[in-house]
């Protein structure tokens, strides 16, 4: 019984020392960061020329270089074949890595400037904002 006792201590004690020596073993795997997804659809107007359209998707792409809480940004135009698309032509996609990050992104001047660009060709507008889940 001391014997199983001594080597139970032991080998606790060496898994102690092991860990120590590797902080990789000693830490818990961190939870992926929560990010909160800013998705934005487009429909323009019938009358807008492509060249308007370029004007606002390189304005729009200029934004996380102008807004330090735009955490990531990405954009395309739609391709789906499954015809559900509404006559919404553009998606674009914001990542903030907090709700006030994006409540200090939608006053934002560099925001509001953008929107006054896109006002008047825009036809219809639909957002939806999520925390993201893995």
């Amino acid at each position: 019984m001391r014997r199983l006792l001594l080597l139970a201590v032991t080998a606790c004690f060496l898994l102690g020392v092991l860990v120590m020596s590797n902080p990789n073993l000693a830490q818990t795997p961190a939870a992926p960061p929560k990010l909160l997804r800013h998705v934005v659809l487009f429909k323009f107007k019938a009358d807008a020329t492509p060249e308007q359209i370029r004007t606002v998707e390189r304005a729009f792409a200029a934004l996380p270089s102008k807004i330090p809480q735009m955490r990531d940004f990405e954009w395309g135009t739609n391709n789906s074949p499954e015809d559900h698309a509404q006559g919404y032509t553009h998606c674009f996609l914001v990542t903030f890595h907090s709700e006030e990050d994006r409540a200090a992104y939608l006053p934002h001047p560099e925001h509001q400037k953008f929107v006054q660009l896109l006002l008047p060709i825009l036809d219809a507008v639909h957002v939806v904002d999520y925390w993201a889940t893995r």
